[in-house]
């Protein structure tokens, strides 16, 4: 087994993990929506409900680009949440402002690996 598929199957079942949450503990990723996004029960469903969609196709070869090019525009589409967790240090996710701001850096790593996965 190759390092990409072991990263395959590592992102498939954190995407699915992750998506899963959204409806399971929807008031924490409530906080962390920006107050000028409308809609942040119906935006927190639709994006879990896109984590494990996609999730899920990653594991299948025939729509793998699919997949990750979905990956990569469902995290530019969450990445303001992020950043307005950042902006509250932290608050927004019960966690301290070094927690909030380290995690900015990683949604360019999880595109580039989703860039990577999109490579058949």
């Amino acid at each position: 087994m190759t390092i990409k598929l072991i990263t395959i199957y590592f992102m498939s079942i954190f995407y699915i993990f992750a998506g899963v949450q959204h409806f399971a503990n929807t008031e924490w990723f409530m906080k962390i929506m920006p107050p000028y996004i409308p809609y942040h029960t119906a935006m927190v469903y639709i994006s879990g409900a896109f984590e494990i969609i996609l999730g899920i196709m990653l594991l299948f070869e025939d729509i793998r680009f699919i997949a990750g090019w979905g990956l990569i525009i469902l995290l530019i589409a969450v990445f303001p949440a992020n950043i307005y967790a950042a902006q509250t240090n932290g608050v927004a996710m019960g966690t301290s402002a070094a927690v909030a701001w380290g995690r900015l850096p990683f949604q360019a790593v999880f595109i580039a690996i989703a860039y990577w996965h999109s490579k058949v």
